[in-house]
């Protein structure tokens, strides 16, 4: 009888793998509260200008609705304020697809211990821009709108810049950083980490980023495939660039967020729900990271045709809201009547 053809390199794994998500479906969706700390250091250059570390702590894509049981958000805010931070930043995509949840995530964010700085993503003017910043005011957080801001934290003065979205067309990097020191250290806040390149030529050392989730399924690096190769970005999870290089290079990190949009699907240690903890003034290297600097992927940036899409896209959605909120003004007189 001859001889079976040998079995090819990690078959038997997969083979494994397999046979236990088809017993339990459900293994393939993360509805736990496990969420992942991962760990860098900041720009080199902040050493000199740091006496002592900051901690900054970054959150993103929270998604606060029906997608992402409450008991994982309040999770995470327990996981950052464990860890101290001086600063929490959070990257954009507060809700998921509707304002249903603004009295949920206004009490989400309150329950931080630091203060909080934010900018919005695509979700959040999706579902209402001005209702979200008026919800993230309310809890205390500050929103960068194209601005930035010098926010003093044990003695020391860090700049921050936050653009607001840029996938809905709505970041203006000359606008928020017009006036922009830089002989301080600086953060860039923007839910889009591509906007890092033009920031970091504007003198940004270091920008955190969301929007990608980390692709959600990062066996076999599908997430660089589905999200760089088919949609274009050149920055999908972790950090890329440089924190060595002077300007106009630096750093940008992009978190795998907390909640989702469609549905709770995570599968792979890099795509594990995340916190992810900065201590900016320590040296690259000084302490062991998750993982090193990353080149760039390719990228292909949106047509002027998607651009203009994707803005009439939330003229839409508003237009939507607002023949809903008549409609409901009406039975409501009919009601009274």
């Amino acid at each position: 009888m001859p001889a079976s053809p040998p079995k090819p390199a990690g078959a038997g794994l997969a083979a494994a793998l397999a046979r236990s998500r088809m017993l339990n479906p459900l293994a393939w969706f993360d509805t736990g509260a496990q969420i992942e700390v991962r760990r860098f250091a900041g720009p080199a250059s902040f050493v000199a200008q740091l006496a002592s570390p900051l901690r900054i702590a970054h959150v993103t894509d929270i998604h606060v609705g029906r997608i992402t049981p409450m008991k994982i958000q309040r999770a995470a805010v327990d996981l950052v304020n464990a860890e101290r931070p001086d600063l929490v930043c959070i990257t954009g995509d507060f809700v998921c697809h509707s304002q249903a949840f603004l009295d949920q995530l206004e009490e989400l964010l309150r329950g931080y211990e630091a203060p909080v700085m934010a900018v919005l993503g695509n979700h959040d003017h999706w579902s209402g821009g001005p209702e979200v910043r008026r919800t993230l005011r309310r809890a205390g957080a500050e929103v960068l709108d194209n601005v930035h801001t010098t926010i003093t934290l044990r003695g020391q003065a860090l700049q921050v810049v936050g653009l607001d979205d840029a996938y809905t067309g709505h970041a203006d990097v000359e606008r928020a950083t017009r006036g922009l020191r830089h002989d301080l250290p600086t953060l860039g806040l923007s839910h889009i980490a591509e906007e890092a390149d033009h920031l970091w030529t504007a003198g940004v050392q270091l920008v955190l980023s969301g929007h990608t989730h980390a692709g959600q399924v990062t066996l076999a690096r599908l997430n660089e495939l589905a999200l760089g190769r088919l949609i274009g970005h050149k920055y999908v999870h972790g950090l890329y660039g440089s924190r060595v290089d002077v300007r106009p290079c630096g750093a940008v990190y992009v978190g795998a967020g907390i909640g989702a949009a469609v549905i709770p699907l995570r599968v792979g240690e890099r795509a594990r729900r995340e916190v992810t903890i900065f201590e900016l003034g320590a040296a690259p290297g000084s302490f062991e990271e998750h993982h090193v600097d990353q080149p760039a992927l390719p990228g292909r940036p949106p047509t002027e045709k998607q651009k203009n899409k994707r803005i009439q896209q939330v003229e839409a959605k508003r237009e939507r809201r607002e023949r809903k909120a008549a409609r409901a003004r009406l039975r409501s007189d009919d009601d009274d009547r």
